[in-house]
């Protein structure tokens, strides 16, 4: 019988021979090889959310210079640059327009923390650029584009993170290593869930004037033309199509993707099947599903996602999570912490607890992959478009109201209705990056 303290022996033995090498020892190796005084130039894309909270652990490194930041919002550009000014003495550049930032010569790395919708042309125009990139999730808002970005990392050979930092946890690594002990048992089915209040927002409010300092025009981008209107702006934009795709791919992404890790999957599923709608808030003014459930089929087990949203609170007393359900006892597991629940006296119960340190330690192994010129970073840009195609699946699915399988390769569900969600129709005059071999 495996207890909670030979798990943990036997993990830090494993550890200590250097089976989890390429998830830590990269920045040892790197740090050996860069200079006490030399400055890696980084630029800011998107610097009102996870942009400015990526930044902030990049600026944890004495040699990070923050040297540019761009925004569509002149109120948050100006405090943005005030507060780097105030911490390091040295005022960054600052921009409207992304392109005008990629022109620099002195950028080594641009982080992305605009909206889903600008992820894929941002990305790839770093990529040619010469830029490595720290980019956030989900990668793109659409399938077509996830194969245009890891094609573009590719073609540059450019070094890419995605900012799914459950990659680079210590406890979601020892959740890898005890769903590899073979200890759960046969896992037949993964579940997975996330249902957060935030995603039920309010009843619909008129649109509005542009707000002042902010330009609108660069905002939509690539989306359609619209008027303003304050609920699809700030944050709340993830709840509508053109920009987000709800809670599958907000939170979605995060969790299948540890699901995929757990279960070692590296390809698409061979059904997906999808019920989804605005069943709990038919009134409110997100177009994306407040219920929803997504099945993925493969050979034998399952993944389930669900998501309810308005609500905060879900299966084993966590509002989202993951149990992976073994003949032996089931893993649960979210960013506090995870527990093993035997199946009678099969194997022993424990628990385990988060450090807390996931986004540091991501950032710490993407700038130890620039140093070293390893593509092999903690999450990546393959990792990020493989779930991220996972949520896309489910939402499409759920959209059309019919069970899917989507040949990759060929890049089409051999559905017509299906197909048409594939690849975003860009607002001219921007252009989707090529995506197809």
């Amino acid at each position: 019988m495996l207890t909670r303290r030979s798990f943990l022996k036997k993990s830090s033995a494993v550890l200590a021979a250097g089976v989890m090498h390429s998830l830590f020892a990269p920045y040892e190796t790197a740090a050996r090889k860069v200079g006490a005084n030399d400055k890696i130039r980084v630029a800011l894309i998107g610097c009102r959310n996870m942009g400015w909270s990526d930044l902030s652990d990049f600026m944890r490194h004495p040699e990070i210079d923050c040297v540019a930041l761009c925004d569509i919002d002149q109120n948050i550009l100006r405090n943005r640059a005030a507060e780097i000014e105030k911490s390091r003495s040295k005022r960054p550049e600052v921009y409207t327009d992304y392109r005008k930032l990629l022109d620099r010569q002195d950028v080594d790395i641009v982080i992305i923390g605009t909206p889903d919708h600008w992820h894929c042309l941002q990305m790839t125009d770093a990529c040619s650029a010469g830029k490595d990139v720290y980019v956030e999730k989900p990668i793109a808002n659409s399938i077509a584009e996830c194969d245009a970005m890891v094609k573009a990392a590719e073609r540059y050979g450019r070094v890419v993170q995605v900012g799914q930092q459950q990659r680079s946890g210590e406890h979601w690594a020892e959740m890898k290593r005890f769903i590899d002990g073979g200890t759960l048992g046969k896992i037949s089915c993964v579940d997975v869930w996330g249902n957060f209040a935030y995603a039920a927002l309010g009843k619909p409010v008129a649109d509005t004037p542009v707000p002042e300092g902010v330009d609108f025009d660069m905002w939509l981008g690539p989306a359609p033309e619209r008027t303003f209107n304050p609920q699809r702006f700030h944050g709340s934009w993830r709840m509508f199509w053109d920009y987000g795709g709800g809670l599958l791919t907000d939170w979605g992404v995060h969790l299948l993707d540890m699901a995929l890790w757990g279960m070692n999957v590296d390809g698409m599923p061979k059904r997906v099947l999808a019920a989804g709608g605005k069943w709990a808030f038919p009134e409110n003014a997100p177009e994306t599903f407040d219920t929803l459930s997504v099945i993925y089929e493969f050979n034998d087990f399952q993944i389930r996602w669900s998501n309810h949203a308005g609500a905060e609170m879900g299966p084993y007393n966590r509002n989202y999570g993951l149990a992976f359900q073994g003949t032996n006892g089931t893993l649960v597991i979210n960013r506090e912490g995870w527990e093993v629940i035997p199946n009678g006296k099969k194997i022993e119960a424990f628990t385990g607890k988060a450090d807390f340190n996931d986004h540091k330690k991501h950032v710490d192994n993407f700038l130890a992959c620039v140093r070293s010129r390893s593509f092999n970073t903690a999450c990546t840009i393959q990792n990020g478009s493989l779930c991220a195609k996972y949520a896309h699946l489910g939402n499409i699915s759920a959209r059309i109201g019919e069970s899917l399988t989507y040949d990759d390769g060929k890049h089409t569900f051999h559905n017509k209705e299906a197909d048409k969600l594939v690849c975003p129709d860009y607002r001219s005059p921007w252009r989707l990056p090529e995506w197809k071999d």
